[in-house]
């Protein structure tokens, strides 16, 4: 049975609410302030609030508050109950997260189609969160064996020739083979924690309490240059593709958290080494929008086509028949989450034959007054 929560102080309304939520075979509990009603919604989670603005101890305002503020209850569907023509409260409640209004007096019918179209418009949002785990659950099922077997016969592969033929190898192909299987050591756990991320990602919708965990990372900020150059030298001299990385960085401090940066341009420099031949550029560059930074990626690599573009998801990797790389196509697509995630916009610019240019637009730049425009 569904549960309301009804918070209102003056008793006659209170009962009135009461009983027709009653007749309408609907579990209803009442709470006399905006107190007790905090004290209820923590003790029996209700199914939706209806709630007064104007209240003794808590307003409504403060009520729906401290409500969106706790992940587990952020999500209930919450109707304001407003004095006819206040119009500064309607605004301001739905500014604070209100799902929908009531103006008093109200009807009957105007009552009970607020209710029911909030109670169907949360249904169909966990039913939409229902169907993204389900595709979540499949798209790892029909991607992960193959991904995870590919690093993995790799290490087994190599690990038996070292035991069947130890006696007859030199010891730069016992080296040899230990490098191997070090690097698909190294590529496995990468491509385990890429899709434990990208699972992360793609539950945050679906749970607050995981979207509460990631606010303080969102306030934090970096020295693109910084970071930018101290990845470079993380990738190495003795990288073969070293020396085709090239970066003009304009001196910024971006809004964005070290790792969640380093991962984005992990997953794009990878891709870019990946679909681009040896001794052709890779160009970053970063420059100030106003606000905010411009960040791009250039290689003269096989490049995209529109579809492909089009295409892009966790677990799609392009033209696999004729082009036979290692990883799950999840890179460009975590990359593009992480992006946005920080309030930014990741788009392509891609010819096939030609290369490709992956942008970075929308970051927030941290005291922007201290750059040249």
């Amino acid at each position: 049975m569904t549960k309301i929560l009804v918070i209102e102080d003056q008793r006659e309304v209170r009962q009135n609410i009461e009983d027709i939520l009653l007749l309408e075979d609907y579990d209803v509990v009442t709470a006399a302030d905006g107190e007790q009603g905090l004290a209820l919604i923590k003790q029996i989670v209700p199914d939706l609030i209806l709630c007064d603005v104007m209240m003794p101890k808590f307003s409504g305002f403060e009520v729906l508050t401290t409500l969106r503020q706790d992940p587990k209850l952020a999500t209930i569907p919450f109707i304001l109950l407003t004095a006819k023509a206040d119009h500064a409260a309607v605004r301001q409640g739905m500014t604070l997260g209100a799902d929908d209004y009531l103006t008093k007096p109200f009807s009957l019918d105007d009552l009970l189609q607020a209710i029911n179209a909030r109670l169907t418009q949360h249904q169909q949002r966990q039913n939409e969160t229902r169907t993204q785990l389900d595709e979540l659950r499949q798209h790892i099922t029909r991607s992960l064996p193959h991904e995870l077997l590919t690093p993995l016969n790799g290490i087994l592969g190599t690990a038996e020739l070292l035991t069947n033929f130890y006696d007859s190898l030199s010891k730069e192909e016992i080296l040899e083979s230990i490098f191997d299987i070090k690097s698909s050591g190294e590529r496995l756990h990468r491509l385990v924690q890429n899709f434990l991320l990208m699972a992360d990602l793609d539950l945050l919708s679906a749970s607050p309490d995981r979207l509460a965990a990631w606010q303080s990372r969102l306030e934090e900020s970096i020295d693109l240059s910084a970071s930018l150059h101290q990845m470079l030298a993380v990738l190495g001299p003795k990288h073969p593709r070293f020396h085709d990385v090239s970066m003009v960085i304009a001196p910024l401090r971006v809004k964005i958290a070290e790792p969640d940066f380093r991962k984005i341009m992990e997953e794009l420099l990878d891709n870019a080494f990946k679909f681009s031949l040896p001794s052709t550029p890779i160009r970053i560059t970063a420059i100030s929008q106003g606000e905010t930074a411009q960040l791009s990626i250039q290689d003269y690599g096989r490049g995209m086509n529109p579809q492909e573009q089009k295409r892009i998801g966790a677990h799609t990797q392009f033209q696999r028949s004729l082009y036979e790389q290692q990883g799950s196509g999840l890179g460009l697509s975590l990359a593009k989450r992480l992006t946005e995630l920080y309030g930014g916009e990741l788009t392509i610019a891609s010819e096939p034959g030609q290369g490709t240019t992956i942008i970075i637009t929308g970051w927030g730049i941290d005291d922007a007054s201290n750059f040249a425009p």
